[in-house]
């Protein structure tokens, strides 16, 4: 199975580079993992929230492929412990899916056509944080799982 990290937004900042690597080289130790940027929508200061969000779900879209597993993270979706996460990722894995997609959506959210398109919506907390964090929390988070899946020595329980 192939992870991808999918996120819209900048590159990631220096400060978050580090430990993003770090953990997604962690991970590849167990799936194959890639990180995908997807640029902010250009639009003019007039632009509206719905059509940002619009114009990202077209990248969002261009990119997934239709038998890809999507984990949309979204502060509404269903929270996790990380051994529930960890069984989460074992049963994608059992159930044969090649690609397993988080993404993590723009300044404004998602289109609703992402939420639908979504296979499960995910939250990492009631708290929103800044997109750059989120990154290193999901990258930490997975590799969390899977060495819960090993049973590794990282996670405490």
């Amino acid at each position: 199975m192939k992870i991808i990290f999918c996120s819209v937004g900048k590159p990631h900042e220096d400060y978050i580079k580090s430990g993003v690597d770090d953990f997604s080289n962690r991970v590849s130790k167990y799936f194959s993992v890639h990180w995908h940027i997807i640029p902010p929508a250009k639009v003019g200061a007039s632009a509206t929230e719905g059509e940002i969000k619009k114009l990202e779900a077209k990248s969002i879209l261009q990119f997934l492929q239709p038998e890809d597993y999507l984990i949309l993270l979204d502060e509404t979706g269903k929270q996790f412990s990380s051994i529930e996460l960890s069984s989460f990722i074992q049963q994608r894995a059992n159930d044969s899916n090649k690609k397993l997609v988080f993404l993590i959506g723009g300044a404004f959210g998602v289109d609703a056509g992402i939420k639908q398109r979504a296979d499960f919506c995910w939250s990492l907390s009631r708290l929103v944080f800044p997109h750059m964090l989120v990154r290193l929390i999901l990258a930490e988070q997975v590799y969390r799982a899977c060495s819960i899946l090993r049973n590794e020595k990282y996670h405490h329980k």
